[in-house]
């Protein structure tokens, strides 16, 4: 399999003369150079577009000045394949371009996908996913715009939809970044795979600190509603404080949104005291499956 590299302006500006000079389009055509250069210029490295182009102008034109070819390019210039390598390419390009914050490189190739006539379901698929994966809880907020664009998508359509997909595009740009979430799950599905699920400890399973003669539903005793939630987060405090069991760690504090801020609060909720301090500056509290028969 080989892969076709672009070819530079000069080599389809000479494909271009060379057409005009063997007269595959009819004798007594005549081409601007100008034109030639615009032609050259806007193929994006594909002689097929150019040429396709030239032989639009002079289905109308004998002589292609640069208005004929600029009309000639107006319908074919994008270069994108949504069955090939461009599809991938296009798309990649656009998560890396917001992943890495920049709104401008973003919106470019939001744009090429859909003049290309990408399908904007693909596009909005993958907005969900970075909203989640590479943003999380630096902005909870991206996940929510990324969802209603998906629902634009769905309820409005092309062409009406693409605001909606630029709105989301811009949004998720500018968010803060991490990606703490992914890793977290990660980390605590590879110790279940290699250590085994463990029972959860007596405080926290469904029949939580239920005294005798307390109200029955169903076969569940049940504490009214409001102490009950008390009771489960005085009993994640005490787990918290009390439990002298190696405590994995998950949840990491990173980025500069509110995912700091939120994880910094639940430790001091929980009771847990400092935070740990971690090689390279980066803090963690002890918060999540800590002590929870771990």
């Amino acid at each position: 399999m080989y892969e076709l590299a672009p070819l530079g302006a000069e080599d389809i500006a000479t494909l271009l003369r060379r057409a005009v000079e063997r007269r595959e389009l009819g004798a007594g055509l005549e081409l601007d150079a100008d034109a030639v250069e615009l032609l050259a210029a806007r193929a994006g490295g594909d002689a097929r577009i150019a040429l396709s182009a030239l032989e639009r102008a002079a289905a109308t034109n004998r002589r292609v000045d640069l208005a004929a070819a600029r009309d000639a390019l107006a319908g074919g210039l994008i270069r994108y394949d949504r069955a090939g390598d461009q599809h991938y390419d296009t798309i990649s390009a656009w998560i890396k371009a917001t992943r890495g914050s920049d709104p401008d490189a973003s919106l470019y190739y939001l744009a090429t996908m859909l003049e290309g006539g990408e399908d904007p379901r693909f596009i909005v698929r993958r907005m969900v996913i970075l909203a989640s994966e590479d943003i999380g809880n630096a902005d909870p907020q991206a996940l929510a715009v990324a969802v209603s664009a998906a629902a634009a998508v769905e309820h409005v359509g092309l062409p009406e939809c693409s605001y909606a997909l630029a709105q989301a595009a811009i949004y998720l740009s500018l968010a803060p970044k991490s990606n703490a979430a992914g890793h977290a799950l990660g980390a605590a599905r590879e110790l279940i795979r290699n250590d085994g699920a463990r029972p959860a400890p007596a405080a926290l399973r469904e029949a939580l600190g239920i005294p005798p003669g307390a109200a029955v539903i169903g076969s569940i005793g049940r504490l009214e509603p409001v102490k009950a939630y008390e009771r489960i987060i005085e009993a994640v405090a005490t787990l918290n404080r009390e439990s002298a069991l190696p405590r994995p760690v998950y949840a990491v504090i990173c980025g500069d949104g509110s995912e700091r801020g939120a994880l910094i609060a639940c430790a001091e909720r929980l009771g847990v005291g400092a935070l740990v301090r971690l090689p390279g500056g980066r803090r963690i509290p002890p918060v999540l499956l800590n002590g929870y028969g771990m």
